[in-house]
């Protein structure tokens, strides 16, 4: 035992050092990286909107805006038409796949091939055609936003039931939650005279008006769990093929654009002012316009040929059934779609739709992450 404690003490003994040895040991432990500290983890990614970002919803309700035949989808993977609008994945796929998720796609809610446990990791309830206004989602008997927050609840209840109460409250709360809405509103609702909004309302009144809905959607949201959202503003939708068609030279209408940004700042202000009110929100704008316009009107800049018509048919009018399954389309389809910033005459491409959505990680999503 006596030889025992004497080891002991030996290995308690530290050797001396001399005194430039210690300092540059001091030194090393000074220069050595030092680890970030862990960022929360993302659990999923939930997604509320129209067409933009629609994952296939609108294929289960009986509606024309449908795009789940070809020529949608040739560039997808297996070449399926899922109901997206767009030769390929939409934004929010992508997003996905940068957040970490594990899937290189979000599946649509009611799209009868996926179920809980595929919706545990990422889920898009948005519909094809559909607003923050009620009415513009009656003009084409679409899935209302409200009814899209009524799907969630639902979500929530067979989530809690598939992970168990505690890990499904934490799945909501970790998830990050996109939002794109509120183009219809404009395009298919006020200015197109379609509803009597515009009777109601003159536009910076109606453009308050959404703003206040977006309000009453994240405030509801947040109530239900959601913690980590972005609201994708508005692009320059003057610029949309269908736009450009009906403007003089074929120019952007910049009636429409003006609408856009005007609604971009009001939705900006509203969210800083909600984040601040909310314990715990983290509520951004992911801001789009700016970026996309560039896109559009130097189309070169970013690698593309056409920004001014679509890859589907003449490019101009096309969209939906007009694309593909009513055979309206004599121009048929672009064989290249990479060239071309949209895909429809309202849809971007598959490229184009990256390129948002690297540009959004960047400035938005990826900083829930």
């Amino acid at each position: 035992m006596a030889a025992a404690a004497v080891h002991a003490r030996r290995r308690l003994v530290l050797p001396a050092l001399p005194p430039l040895q210690l300092h540059l040991l001091l030194l090393l432990l000074i220069l050595l990286p030092v680890a970030p500290p862990a960022r929360a983890r993302v659990t999923a990614l939930i997604v509320f909107g129209d067409s933009t970002v629609d994952a296939g919803n609108n294929n289960a309700i009986p509606t024309v805006v449908r795009s789940n035949f070809p020529p949608y989808g040739r560039d997808f993977p297996g070449g399926r038409a899922t109901g997206r609008f767009s030769n390929g994945r939409v934004a929010t796929d992508f997003y996905s796949q940068a957040l970490g998720l594990g899937r290189a796609f979000v599946p649509a809610y009611l799209d009868p091939d996926y179920g809980i446990r595929d919706f545990a990791i990422g889920v898009c309830f948005a519909s094809a055609g559909s607003g923050l206004d009620v009415a513009t989602s009656r003009v084409f008997r679409v899935i209302p936003l409200w009814k899209q927050v009524d799907m969630f609840r639902e979500y929530k209840a067979r989530l809690a039931v598939h992970l168990g109460a505690g890990e499904a409250h934490a799945v909501v709360a970790g998830a990050v939650y996109a939002v794109s809405i509120g183009t219809n509103d404009f395009i298919e609702n006020y200015l197109a005279l379609t509803t009597t909004r515009f009777l109601e309302f003159t536009l910076p009144e109606y453009t308050e008006y959404l703003v206040g809905l977006a309000r009453a959607f994240l405030a509801e949201l947040y109530g239900l769990g959601a913690r980590k959202i972005g609201f994708t503003g508005l692009a320059a939708m003057g610029c949309l093929p269908l736009e450009r068609a009906r403007a003089v030279a074929r120019g952007c209408d910049e009636g429409y654009n003006a609408a856009a940004r005007a609604f971009n700042a009001a939705l900006a202000d509203m969210v800083a002012e909600l984040a601040g009110e909310l314990p715990g929100a983290d509520i951004r704008v992911a801001e789009v316009y700016d970026f996309f316009e560039g896109v559009v009107r130097d189309p070169g800049r970013h690698g593309f040929v056409r920004a001014d018509v679509g890859c589907c048919g003449t490019g101009t009018y096309e969209m939906g059934y007009p694309c593909g399954a009513w055979g309206a389309a004599p121009a048929g389809t672009c064989p290249d779609a990479d060239r071309y910033v949209f895909w429809d005459a309202v849809h971007p491409t598959e490229r184009a739709s990256r390129l948002v959505a690297e540009h959004l990680i960047n400035t938005t999503f990826g900083r829930f992450a």
